[in-house]
């Protein structure tokens, strides 16, 4: 009886301090894609993270059953987290309640109130049913998409000469899914980019990009079975990471790399897969995986006719193949991978080893340029490392040791310490030789890459009261070598604040403080030898989510940004939107309309912004020069199984008279953009 006037009380407690907008994914992540597409000045086509999410809404988590494997997938709750509610539920048997997880060590209202729409608590079925049921009472999806930009522009102008996109403006997409639970999936994707033929030239068979994979969890022993397109993940990301990887964000306890190593693979991203096989086993504690791949990839092509010898300066990520010359670099690599993983777990700590081997039909061979001194090199490449975790009460100790092909060593070290109920602190150490190199490397680093970086990373999260969150990290780096654009040694440090109010059920209000330092070239030198300067970047958001009434929300948000405030390469931006969205209970129908104005003095001084959009997708443009921008989506479903999608979206531009650069160039100053989509489930 005392346990259920417990979780009756944390019920209550929840109730009213929770805070649900319809929407895609959360506030969090919002700002992690934000932070990450800055960082790297691209969006990832990866959507299997908002796949996941969709698919845990309508299949959600057993708390009783699920592993550690699973609850990871979700992205939102630390190692710590984990543990604790895997040794909570051994002692204590099965939850009773979902209200019952904040009587878990370390776990907060916070963190209960993202995870509720995607987690249950029921009854463990026996996985001797679910199997007769996977190849028959899954779920099949078909999902269509068009995207075209209604002004034309310069590349799709035939009535000017010179080098012109050879197909038509519009982006096709296409993904065939069967789905049952989180147990079997396999399915079809096809990919056409905006430029690109279709049924003609080189893409005769329709889509320039095919996928196909085929992936099944827990059949015995077998934990994971993957064939066709399949993403690795191993360790902390120093010799191996190409699922979607977050990095410094607003959510400080985030900084664990956190996956099962196998996750199936069918996005439109055309780079960061493998193509083959893998399989998972597990024996009571001793976990082992192993795969082999063999693709294509497209890179650039060198013909060295002096020492009469090919080879390729750089991989082309993009995936783009617009253009003849595009075309030419299709699939004209070979590259074979191969690799594994050993990994001892008990309930409080694992240590793994990893290892990785690429071959390449060409020999790579990076530009002549002091920077890339210590790039990879050669017909293949190799990688190994161990990681390890161990958790003790509130502490959770993480972290990676890898070498590469010439034995250069990388390491990365983290822990995450709940002080107090109120209090959680994170630490990561990194140190990675300057000569250290690895082929799809993706670790918690300031550098895109792991590699040539030294650095300490701090994060604090406090909640003084129930409706006030306050988190902050501290970040300091060096790079011992050189870098693009960056002709010597250098050094940065980074810091950021947020404070969160939450008054009561619908109102959430954050205010954040970000300034980071780098140094760089100065831009526009004209002397003879470059110098490094300090470029020191400021910014200051607040933002207000409001629900008017259940069916509506506002949100407003305004940035200022400072580049080089006191330098010769002085910058500034200013962003302000406003947020309609609108969703009625139980109706069919729902859509969000965004108005927003910008103005900044250049690109440096550009600000990202993270916008709704239709099924499984997300936009985060950065917004440069002065203007306005709006947006509507709308969501229609025809009935339980068939789902309709619309989203259109202008920049307006003002003292401009072309949009974009190149052949993507545009007369006038705008830009419009409609996506249409659809999805079948039968």
């Amino acid at each position: 009886m005392k346990k259920v006037l417990t979780i009756l009380l944390m019920a209550v407690a929840i109730h009213y301090s929770s805070f649900i907008v319809a929407q895609e994914i959360p506030f969090s992540a919002e700002q992690q894609l934000e932070n990450l597409t800055d960082a790297t000045e691209e969006e990832t086509e990866d959507d299997t993270y908002l796949q996941d999410l969709e698919q845990f809404r309508k299949n959600p988590i057993n708390l009783n059953t699920a592993d550690a494997d699973e609850l990871k997938q979700l992205r939102v709750l630390t190692d710590l987290q984990i543990v604790n509610l895997v040794i909570y539920r051994n002692l204590l048997g099965r939850f009773i309640h979902i209200y019952e997880l904040q009587a878990v060590p370390v776990w907060d209202v916070f963190t209960i109130r993202k995870i509720i729409p995607f987690v249950i608590v029921a009854t463990p079925v026996a996985l001797s049913t679910d199997i007769k049921k996977r190849f028959s009472e899954g779920d099949h999806s078909l999902l269509l998409r068009l995207t075209q930009v209604l002004e034309k522009a310069r590349g799709f102008d035939k009535s000017t000469s010179g080098t012109k996109y050879l197909g038509s403006p519009q982006r096709l997409f296409m993904r065939y899914r069967y789905n049952y639970k989180n147990l079997l999936q396999f399915g079809v994707v096809g990919d056409k980019d905006a430029g690109e033929q279709f049924f003609k030239g080189k893409q005769n068979k329709g889509f320039d990009f095919y996928s196909f994979h085929l992936f099944a969890r827990k059949i015995g022993a077998i934990q994971a079975l993957a064939i066709g397109d399949f993403t690795v993940n191993m360790g902390q990301g120093l010799i191996q990471w190409q699922g979607l990887a977050f990095k410094k964000s607003v959510d400080v306890m985030g900084v664990k790399r956190q996956s099962a190593i196998l996750r199936p693979y069918n996005s439109a991203g055309e780079f960061y897969f493998h193509r083959g096989a893998g399989i998972t086993i597990q024996k009571n504690k001793i976990q082992a995986t192993m795969f082999a791949s063999i693709r294509k990839l497209s890179a650039n092509f060198v013909a060295d006719t002096v020492n009469n010898e090919d080879f390729i300066s750089s991989f082309l990520t993009s995936g783009y193949n617009r253009t003849a010359s595009e075309v030419a670099d299709k699939n004209n690599l070979t590259q074979t991978a191969a690799g594994g993983n050993i990994t001892y777990k008990s309930n409080r700590w694992h240590i793994g080893v990893n290892g990785i081997y690429y071959n390449f039909s060409l020999p790579v061979q990076k530009r002549d340029e002091p920077y890339n001194l210590y790039a990879i090199s050669g017909s293949n490449w190799y990688n190994v490392s161990i990681d390890y975790s161990y958790t003790y009460k509130n502490l959770h100790f993480f972290g990676e040791a890898a070498a590469d092909k010439n034995l250069n060593k990388a390491f990365i070290n983290g822990a995450l310490i709940s002080v107090d109920p109120r209090v959680d602190i994170s630490f990561v150490q990194r140190t990675i030789n300057k000569a250290y190199q690895a082929v799809n490397g993706n670790a918690f680093t300031e550098n895109t890459f792991p590699t040539n970086e030294t650095g300490f990373y701090a994060g604090i999260i406090i909640r003084p009261a129930a409706a006030w969150r306050f988190d902050a990290y501290a970040d300091l780096y060096q790079f011992p070598w050189l870098k693009f654009l960056v002709d010597a040694p250098s050094s940065g440090k980074d810091f950021l604040a947020q404070l969160t109010y939450t008054p009561y059920r619908g109102v959430e209000i954050y205010t954040r403080f970000r300034t980071e330092t780098k140094q760089t070239n100065q831009p526009d030198n004209t002397t003879t030898t470059n110098f490094l300067v300090k470029i020191p970047r400021q910014s200051w958001r607040t933002q207000v989510s409001y629900k008017l009434h259940p069916s509506i929300t506002l949100r407003n948000r305004t940035e200022l940004l400072w580049y080089d405030n006191r330098g010769a390469n002085k910058e500034t931006g200013f962003l302000s939107y406003v947020d309609f969205l609108y969703k009625p209970m139980l109706a069919p129908y729902s859509g969000v309309l965004r108005l927003q104005y910008f103005e900044t003095e250049g690109y440096n001084s550009r600000i990202y912004a993270y916008e709704n959009d239709v099924l499984y997708g997300y936009s985060i443009p950065a917004f440069f020069d002065k203007g306005f921008r709006y947006y509507l989506t709308l969501n229609y479903d025809l009935t339980k199984k068939l789902s309709f999608w619309l989203r259109l979206a202008q920049t307006i531009y003002q003292n401009r008279t072309s949009v974009g650069s190149g052949l993507d160039e545009i007369k006038g100053n705008r830009r419009t953009e409609i996506k249409l989509q659809s999805r079948w489930i039968f």
